[in-house]
């Protein structure tokens, strides 16, 4: 689900450069005409199946967590009807086409793959490289140039060698853990649901410059550090 936080804002693709592992935005983006009616998140875990002859059921096995992919439809309009939102007149549904393909298809030279992209739409932050994308051209003018396509694009999650490390690991007490505190948490009851022992509230307060431990402000964002 997309949450929105009172002002419309147009999903915007924007793409990344990535040195030592970290991701930063560049300037270059494309800014969608019209908001997607929806927009579908989907990630799938795999496993081993174990099968035996004249077995009824099959014993599973966690194999691995496959990458978070989104997918969304947008519409290019060359008519004129609905402005590019940067401004500077209408585009062609051919130049939007091809602006588009600059952000998504781009291909780095240096490290022969497809170019890392960020999408922005409201609290929806998403990094990946395309994955898909499938165009239909819905209107014409009479000499066959098309006016309008609803462009269908898939993309799969990027995540750096260290971030899918610790995502592997997520649930080990001997890796760093990041938490945002909400309303009804409390350091205990998180430190119980990390390390299976409320008692450690103290060490993790001491590590996060905590003074009270009962008036932590919802939304702080508490680190968690690795068993000693």
């Amino acid at each position: 689900m997309v949450v929105f936080d009172g002002e419309k804002k147009r999903l915007v693709i924007s793409s990344c450069k990535v040195d030592d592992g970290k991701i930063s935005v560049e300037k270059d983006q494309f800014e969608v005409m019209l908001n997607p009616s929806e927009c579908s998140l989907e990630q799938d875990i795999a496993y081993n199946k174990i099968e035996a002859l004249g077995q009824i059921g099959s014993d599973q096995k966690f194999c691995s967590i496959k990458p978070e992919t989104l997918s969304f439809k947008i519409v290019l309009d060359g008519t004129g009807a609905v402005p590019y939102p940067s401004g500077g007149g209408a585009l062609s549904v051919k130049e939007l086409i091809k602006k588009l393909d600059d952000i998504v298809s781009k291909y780095d030279g240096e490290k022969h793959e497809p170019n890392i992209v960020q999408v922005l739409w409201g609290s929806l932050i998403f990094y990946g490289r395309m994955s898909s994308k499938k165009i239909e051209y819905t209107m014409y003018k009479p000499s066959g140039e098309p006016l309008r396509a609803s462009v269908s694009l898939g993309f799969e999650s990027y995540l750096s060698r260290e971030e899918e490390a610790l995502r592997a690991n997520k649930s080990s007490p001997d890796l760093t853990h990041g938490v945002e505190f909400k309303a009804g948490d409390s350091l205990p009851l998180l430190c119980y649901r990390i390390y299976k022992d409320a008692s450690y509230y103290a060490e993790v307060a001491r590590a996060n410059n905590i003074v009270n431990f009962r008036q932590i402000e919802p939304g702080t964002r508490i680190w968690f550090p690795p068993l000693r």
